[in-house]
């Protein structure tokens, strides 16, 4: 039997181990999407108990506690730091084969120095030892990204976001790691959404532009694309619950953008032709800058309505959709591909079934620019588990060039979240160990090093354009 999560954990043939401890472990990290608070990175927060730190953003473990039954309150609700933590101990005994276990172990043992089990018998005594930990001077928000490796940060920023903790950091000398901003203009295109008016009077405002027409809109986008980039955004990402192309022609744009503003109801068609011309639009401006365009497609939001009208988005109450159409999806970019103004994409879909689909149509799009210039992101929100990660790296490797992945991100609202990388690294190696075992790729230690290190971290700095640390 093997031991807990020893330091061979996930490792099950010797080029594994070789591969992970000589080459993937000690590279550095560059996590080009996340949706952690640059105001808590400048501010270099502390936490007052472990609470604080694991549970208070992480619907992960939201959810989990509410298949264990665990009341709202003491969730996300009114319930004592200690009585949520006893929640969430209470979970691991039940957590057997979800990443979660596997996660929360990562995180104390290489944050907190904790080599135990957490479980509802030794609650009081991780509790208590975590929160020793957190009162030491290295375990501030800076020392935890410091610690972790971390050599650059892309956060997930609105259009009409002041990104003024971003420009404080950029000022400050002492704090090395790159905590650039994303553009996510997922408000821009929810035309149908009942605030839409409201958030477009909001981007008018902050960029000194009066819109009343889909021109002034685009001019706009335009002055708040150049502010990120003059603080460093190298990409984009959206949030598209289905892929759409309706193309129309301008004027048609402008009348529905109007129709928009006025708050008439829109035709499913409407919207998505709108959605369309705005999309089409902003890839062209991406690929000006060279910025990389994420498209994270297939989720469905806020299916409880009870609890959304209780404690909002983005609390652990959306799920997969049905599997994206690649029509839509291939007639986008071919428009801006037939213009020579398709980005650097990296395409995610939230339902595993759509990995050979995405594979396939990244193939179709590749050119001598740059090598990978369209990704197949990484298994992503219900699939960065053991299996989903295998199932992925597996999918690509077969219809792609695994060696051109960009790798792992975290896609966490958690500071404690970098040990998600370690896991992917040691399930990448596990991998190609196999594949070296058996036969099927030669055991050329230099060859296998320079690919397992490529995906671990430079394939990520050279896509995104990054400064490069040699580890």
């Amino acid at each position: 039997m093997k031991p807990f999560m020893d330091e061979n954990f996930l490792l099950n043939t010797e080029t594994a181990k070789f591969l992970y401890h000589n080459f993937a472990k000690q590279m550095p990290i560059a996590d080009y999407h996340c949706h952690i608070d640059p105001k808590e990175i400048f501010e270099n927060r502390r936490f007052k108990n472990i609470t604080k730190a694991w549970l208070e953003a992480d619907h992960y473990k939201w959810r989990a506690m509410r298949s264990n039954g665990t009341p709202e309150d003491k969730i996300t609700g009114s319930g004592s730091d200690k009585e949520k933590f006893d929640a969430y101990a209470a979970v691991m005994d039940k957590c057997i084969g979800n990443p979660l276990y596997h996660w929360s172990h990562l995180e104390l043992k290489r944050y907190f120095g904790f080599d135990g089990c957490l479980s509802s018998k030794t609650a009081d005594l991780v509790w208590e030892h975590c929160n020793r930990r957190l009162s030491e001077q290295n375990m501030s928000v800076r020392g935890i990204i410091e610690a972790s490796n971390v050599t650059h940060i892309c956060t997930t920023d609105d259009p009409a976001d002041s990104l003024e903790y971003h420009l404080a950091l950029m000022r400050e000398q002492s704090f090395k790691v790159e905590v650039l901003p994303t553009w996510r203009p997922d408000r821009i295109l929810k035309i149908e959404a009942d605030d839409f008016s409201d958030y477009i009077m909001k981007l008018s405002a902050v960029s000194g532009t009066k819109i009343e027409t889909l021109s002034d809109l685009k001019s706009a986008l335009i002055k708040r694309m150049d502010f990120f980039y003059e603080l460093g955004c190298v990409a984009s990402d959206h949030s598209i619950e289905y892929a759409f192309y309706v193309p129309i022609s301008e004027e048609q744009a402008d009348e529905i953008f109007k129709k928009g503003l006025k708050g008439r109801e829109l035709s499913r068609e409407e919207i998505d032709a709108y959605k369309t011309c705005i999309l089409v639009f902003l890839g062209e401006e991406y690929a000006k800058r060279n910025w990389v365009m994420q498209l994270h497609m297939g989720p469905v939001r806020n299916t409880n309505r009870v609890m959304f009208d209780t404690i909002g988005a983005d609390t652990g109450f959306d799920c997969m959709g049905p599997s994206i159409d690649s029509r839509p999806l291939t007639q986008f970019m071919n428009r801006l591909n037939q213009a020579s103004l398709l980005p650097k994409t990296i395409l995610y879909s939230l339902n595993p079934n759509d990995n050979a689909l995405i594979d396939s149509v990244i193939g179709c799009f590749q050119n001598d620019e740059i090598p990978g210039k369209i990704q197949h992101g990484s298994a992503w929100w219900f699939n960065d588990t053991k299996q989903g990660m295998r199932d992925h790296l597996i999918s690509l490797a077969s219809q792609s060039l695994l060696g051109n992945f960009v790798g792992m991100l975290t896609d966490s609202r958690s500071f404690l979240s970098y040990t998600r990388h370690e896991y992917f690294r040691r399930i990448l190696c596990d991998l190609i160990g196999e594949w070296v075992e058996n036969g099927e790729f030669p055991n050329d230690a230099e060859l296998l090093g320079m690919l397992v290190q490529d995906i671990c971290y430079y394939n990520t700095v050279r896509y995104f354009g990054f400064k490069v640390r040699r580890s």
